[in-house]
């Protein structure tokens, strides 16, 4: 009894020591999160209930409110939410043709998955002025026009902004869903291939049967990746048409760019809240929707 009970006491000892040197491993990632989101995420919530950031006075959602009445926040929010349902269907879309395109024998197909990972590791700021040298007003595409005999055209002052933005996103983003998918596709055991042809199934319905509900939970997280990523277009859009662009590309983030510059600390956290909180809300959604999916199938 006492050798067992030496055995355990030896036990609980090494066990506190083992969390003893795992928090000492973790204190400085603990610290660095504490002073860069979570201390200035709190301090958010204080400014978006206050009506000044100094001395201010307690006025609940009444900065909510406001900001809720503001046309043009709400401008903004419906903008983002456009560019958010356009591109992130289109950016999937194709990411998953061409994962299925790369999943079979093609030559250059090491060539093609390079390529299309390269907008990745391309700084910012280069590609955005191969972006603007195509679409500015005396650029590539406006001297085309020209020589056909149309009159030059400023993009990202026109209608077409969105569309040149999403094209910039897709461009982008396309290579990384590409490869997550295309991991998916390679997960999927053949034989479930092959008993299906013998079976007489077609390749539609091998698509649809087999392919698509195997790569559920891939789907789902590219999808809550692309969401995501269309939350980070900011740099972009912003060093190609400035912080007041095309009234169909003056994102949440602009707005809250704004506010910030105009010392409006009150605006800023409110929104930067409301958009956290969208956020959040659709991510919990979509999890739900999964851990369904995922139950159905088992």
């Amino acid at each position: 009894m006492q050798t067992r009970l030496k055995r355990l006491t030896k036990l609980t000892r090494l066990r506190n020591r083992e969390g003893i040197v795992a928090a000492a491993f973790l204190l400085p990632s603990s610290v660095g999160f504490a002073v860069f989101f979570l201390i200035p995420f709190l301090m958010g919530g204080y400014y978006s209930l206050v009506d000044t950031p100094i001395d201010g006075s307690f006025v609940g959602i009444a900065n909510y409110e406001q900001l809720l009445a503001n046309p043009v926040f709400r401008r903004a929010a419906m903008n983002t939410l456009q560019f958010m349902g356009l591109c992130v269907p289109l950016n999937m879309g194709l990411a998953l043709g061409l994962a299925m395109l790369l999943n079979r024998s093609m030559r250059f197909r090491e060539w093609f998955r390079i390529a299309l990972l390269s907008p990745l590791v391309i700084p910012v700021a280069s590609v955005v002025l191969v972006w603007a040298a195509l679409f500015d007003l005396h650029g590539t595409l406006s001297g085309w026009l020209d020589q056909w005999g149309h009159p030059p055209q400023d993009w990202m002052e026109s209608k077409a902004a969105l569309y040149v933005i999403i094209l910039v996103y897709i461009w982008k983003n396309v290579g990384y869903n590409m490869i997550l998918f295309l991991a998916g596709l390679q997960q999927i055991p053949a034989d479930y291939y092959e008993a299906a042809a013998i079976d007489g199934a077609g390749k539609v319905r091998q698509w649809r049967s087999i392919t698509l509900v195997y790569l559920t939970p891939t789907t789902f997280f590219v999808f809550i990746m692309s969401i995501i990523n269309s939350f980070k277009m900011f740099r972009e859009t912003y060093m190609l048409a400035g912080s007041y662009p095309a009234e169909k590309v003056y994102m949440l983030q602009h707005y809250m760019n704004n506010m910030f510059q105009s010392l409006d600390y009150q605006k800023l956290t409110s929104a930067a809240y409301i958009m956290a909180a969208v956020i959040t809300m659709l991510v919990w959604l979509l999890f739900r929707i999964e851990r369904k999916l995922r139950s159905a199938l088992e």
